[in-house]
């Protein structure tokens, strides 16, 4: 998977690449798909939900450029993968779940891992974790019509965030928070399951 989908298709952090090598993503699909894990398209998990496809969770880990020192919020946990690679790379990871069934699965998974650096919240993505912000760095893996104003103010300033946007037409954006305002990239076109919650 790592060789195939990830480095020969521009992925080139090696921090990233080693903790994609490290997690093992059949443990994070249900068991009667597992034989599908290290495919590269996204997999069904339940609930209308899906575990995104390795090269965007490659390249979308690789974008937000995590350090060891970092504290990084994502919203949209799912199984937890993303969660664990981010767990990898940053001190502490905190990860918030819509689904309460997916936050529960999650939550015990990551802790049979020995994943203590990551902490699982079940609740409204829009609304971010204003107790534990700013973070460093933020991941988004639900698509909002618009990027939430909750996530921008929980994030430090020269923090990044990356997120899908678009409700039928979606494009991953990174942003950087400014002294001068909120830096955007454009960069892949994608299909993420639609953020849902309520908007504050």
């Amino acid at each position: 998977m790592v060789a195939e989908q990830l480095r020969a298709r521009s992925v080139r952090d090696e921090r990233v690449l080693r903790a994609m090598e490290r997690v093992e993503r059949h443990l994070f699909v249900p068991e009667d798909i597992r034989a599908d894990a290290y495919a590269d398209h996204p997999l069904p998990i339940g609930h209308g939900q899906t575990i995104s496809q390795p090269y965007i969770v490659g390249f979308m880990t690789e974008a937000l450029d995590v350090q060891p020192e970092h504290r990084v919020l994502e919203i949209g946990t799912g199984s937890g993968y993303q969660a664990a690679i981010l767990g990898e790379l940053a001190r502490e990871v905190y990860t918030m779940e819509i689904v309460e069934p997916l936050a529960k699965s999650a939550r015990a998974t990551l802790s049979s891992l020995g994943y203590k650096n990551v902490h699982v919240r079940g609740g409204n993505g829009y609304a971010g974790w204003p107790e534990e912000a700013p973070f460093d760095r933020i991941m988004v893996t639900a698509a909002p019509e618009e990027v939430p104003p909750a996530l921008i103010e929980q994030l430090k300033m020269m923090g990044v965030l990356a997120i899908p946007v678009g409700a039928n037409d979606q494009e991953l954006r990174i942003l950087r928070r400014t002294s001068s305002g909120m830096e955007t990239l454009r960069t892949l076109p994608v299909r993420f399951v639609p953020m849902t919650g309520k908007k504050p």
